[in-house]
């Protein structure tokens, strides 16, 4: 998935540069279920494997990512959208900011995309940046219908959930130290 992560980002920096009105419609996709938005199906489909066709799980995951970054057009490798949220929640020294995560890590898969919205609204108005091949490979996993249950009973999502909670309060411990 990695190549295909890097070559959609790519794409998405591509239209943030090119092209207003394809960002304009990937901003206006996120007022609808993941990939139910026409308009944004130029720009996203071409990205879709052909092999996926038996787990949506992907082209859903493609589909909220393009929304996101489209509110927020700031790729930035290596910052997890849960230590963007940890920063934001030592800079704003605000209770609101974590009881939103606690939100977000309880959130359902089809509850994600309208959790995840607030998140990056809230994110881009502080100026922060995301990592957008992490949070694509973690939509992947979240949005999967097939969580295998891993030898300790944890599903690929609690991995997910484990790695966003490890990063959000790890900012903490490095405004504390």
């Amino acid at each position: 998935m990695s190549e295909y992560a890097q070559d959609f980002v790519l794409h998405l920096q591509q239209l943030a540069e090119r092209d207003r009105g394809a960002l304009a419609a990937l901003r206006r996709s996120v007022g609808f279920a993941p990939g139910a938005y026409p308009p944004a199906f130029p720009y996203v489909e071409r990205f879709v494997p052909v092999d996926s066709h038996a787990d949506d799980s992907f082209r859903l995951a493609l589909y909220v990512a393009a929304g996101l970054f489209a509110l927020l057009p700031r790729h930035q490798p290596g910052q997890s959208l849960a230590a963007a949220l940890g920063k934001l929640w030592q800079h704003r020294k605000s209770d609101s900011v974590e009881k939103r995560f606690i939100a977000l890590l309880d959130a359902e898969p089809e509850q994600l995309p309208n959790y995840l919205r607030q998140t990056v609204t809230l994110l881009a108005a502080d100026g922060y940046g995301l990592d957008y091949q992490t949070l694509l490979r973690d939509l992947n996993y979240w949005l999967s219908p097939w969580q295998r249950e891993q030898y300790d009973g944890t599903t690929s999502r609690d991995k997910v959930r484990r790695n966003w909670a490890r990063d959000f309060y790890r900012q903490h411990e490095t405004e504390q130290g």
